[in-house]
């Protein structure tokens, strides 16, 4: 025998018995229902009406994006004195910025700003703040997506017989003095993490060592890690260092 809420079946030797449904009540059984119900003062109990479906959870704000013909415009009126239209510059004490992550550049740029409240910007360059100074989020957005976009023309390395102890200290770092390889920041081929370490591989020395330099004085102070790795580094590290990034592929 089988059974279930809505209908009974009778299955038994011989034959098959019709399934027996429950008849829904009638319009007038259900005045009759709710009179005895009344007359006998229970309460009459409305049905719960079912639970609104719950509304559909907003999609996510998608940034605004880059229009990069506005960044080629700024980088052609603002940036192109120092580092070219394209972002290779031709200078070695301004650094290349073609093919650098965007992300990056715009932390710099923000942090060249003097921020509301604030007695100094987070990296302090003269020549640098007055320019972003004048620079809109959309500006920033625009013109470090262009540059991001550029491909880089890159320098290369000029004293060979340095190159051996950079390339040590890049991969390995110096254990002796608890300083890590760059490896681990910069990758291998010194193309860096997007929106984390910047893109180091074909970069001027000159501007390489000069960072660093910077790095380890103090006056360049938007890293808390750069200053304590290029506080251990002697003048010689550093332009290994910079000579072997220039290099890099």
């Amino acid at each position: 025998m089988k059974s279930d809420m809505n209908s009974i079946s009778l299955n038994t030797a011989g034959f098959q018995s019709r399934s027996v449904r429950p008849r829904r009540p009638s319009g007038l059984a259900n005045a009759v229902l709710l009179s005895l119900v009344v007359g006998l003062g229970l309460p009459v109990v409305a049905s719960a009406a079912a639970p609104a479906a719950p509304a559909a959870a907003a999609a996510p704000a998608q940034a605004p994006k880059a229009d990069l013909a506005k960044g080629a415009a700024i980088a052609s009126q603002v940036c192109a004195a120092c580092h070219a239209a394209d972002g290779n510059s031709s200078i070695a004490d301004n650094p290349i910025l073609a093919g650098q992550h965007a992300a990056y550049l715009a932390k710099q740029l923000h942090n060249f700003q003097v921020k509301p409240n604030a007695q100094k910007a987070e990296r302090e360059n003269a020549i640098m703040a007055g320019f972003a100074a004048g620079l809109s989020e959309s500006d920033i957005r625009d013109v470090t997506a262009f540059y991001a976009a550029q491909t880089i023309k890159p320098s290369f390395a000029q004293k060979k017989d340095v190159l051996a102890l950079g390339q040590k200290i890049y991969r390995a770092g110096i254990t002796a003095k608890g300083i890590p390889a760059c490896v681990g920041c910069h990758a291998p081929n010194g193309a860096g993490i997007p929106a984390q370490y910047p893109r180091l591989a074909g970069q001027y020395a000159q501007y390489t060592k000069t960072q660093l330099t910077a790095f380890r004085s103090g006056a360049r102070a938007n890293s808390a890690q750069m200053n304590k790795i290029s506080a251990q580094l002697t003048d010689q590290e550093m332009e290994a260092l910079a000579e072997y990034i220039a290099g890099l592929r």
